[in-house]
């Protein structure tokens, strides 16, 4: 079965999702009017379920809906191709809502949930708001159980990184750890009630060579407290690979800071 994608530039640049781009070799892509033309891959990323191709030659570039035109309610229509021809299912936008990190540790920018039927070959296609506009990318791997879509501000960022550099930049500490309750005397003194407990510290990672080490507990990180997995993630970004930083942590009890070298995740 053919997977769906849609063009984001007419410059020849399409996008899909990442889990239907079964290779990276040998991809042709079916166009409006029923032609296949060769397509090459310019680059995946995992964590957000996107992966782009570029084409040779112009194309249509369809009008784009940023998520603060949208309302809970609105109709969209879910536009897929999985075979020949173009099939589509109705809905509404069911829920909207802030920035979250998907379960590979991308960053999505907006929450952007349908009811619409996401049937086999409909990942990676377009979602289409009632004047014609894409509001995002559908995808069946990001949630299970609900209907979530890409939303326009997210394609557009990976798209240019991508374009850029062919690969997403993914930063990492070289820590595994969960979120611990502080006693009370620390959180009165720290202002927070949770932390990140650390429970294994990667070797050669820049948490190693800092000095980290199991069972610290990670208050915060450039400034900014930890709280939870999420907070974490959400510092972790391309743009911090490389750079040092503080990280304030507990250790036997005692608050100390160490700096740390934030790593690129191969």
């Amino acid at each position: 079965m053919g997977a769906s994608g849609f063009v984001w530039s007419a410059d020849g640049v399409i996008v899909t999702a990442h889990h239907v781009l079964e290779r990276d070799e040998n991809v042709s892509v079916g166009l409006p009017d029923g032609s296949s033309v060769d397509a090459k891959l310019v680059g995946r990323d995992p964590s957000t379920d996107l992966a782009v191709l570029r084409v040779q030659g112009g194309l249509a570039a369809p009008g784009l809906i940023e998520p603060e035109g949208l309302k809970v309610g609105n109709i969209v229509l879910a536009l897929g191709r999985p075979g020949k021809t173009v099939q589509a299912t109705l809905g509404v936008v069911s829920a909207l809502g802030q920035g979250w990190s998907t379960r590979a540790g991308g960053k999505i920018d907006r929450y952007l949930q349908t009811d619409v039927v996401m049937y086999p070959g409909f990942s990676g296609g377009p979602l289409v708001e009632a004047s014609g506009r894409i509001a995002g990318l559908n995808s069946s791997s990001l949630s299970r159980g609900v209907t979530v879509s890409v939303p326009v501000p997210t394609i557009r960022r990976v798209v240019e990184t991508l374009l850029a550099h062919g690969r997403v930049r993914r930063a990492y500490l070289g820590v595994g750890a969960q979120i611990a309750r502080l006693p009370v005397a620390l959180e009165k003194k720290t202002g927070q009630e949770t932390g990140l407990l650390v429970l294994t510290v990667e070797p050669g990672s820049g948490a190693e060579k800092a000095g980290l080490m199991m069972g610290d507990t990670i208050l915060a990180l450039n400034g900014r407290p930890l709280r939870n997995l999420d907070d974490l993630l959400s510092q972790l970004t391309g743009e911090s690979v490389g750079s040092t930083v503080p990280v304030k942590v507990v250790r036997g009890g005692d608050l100390r800071e160490v700096k740390v070298t934030v790593g690129e995740r191969q």
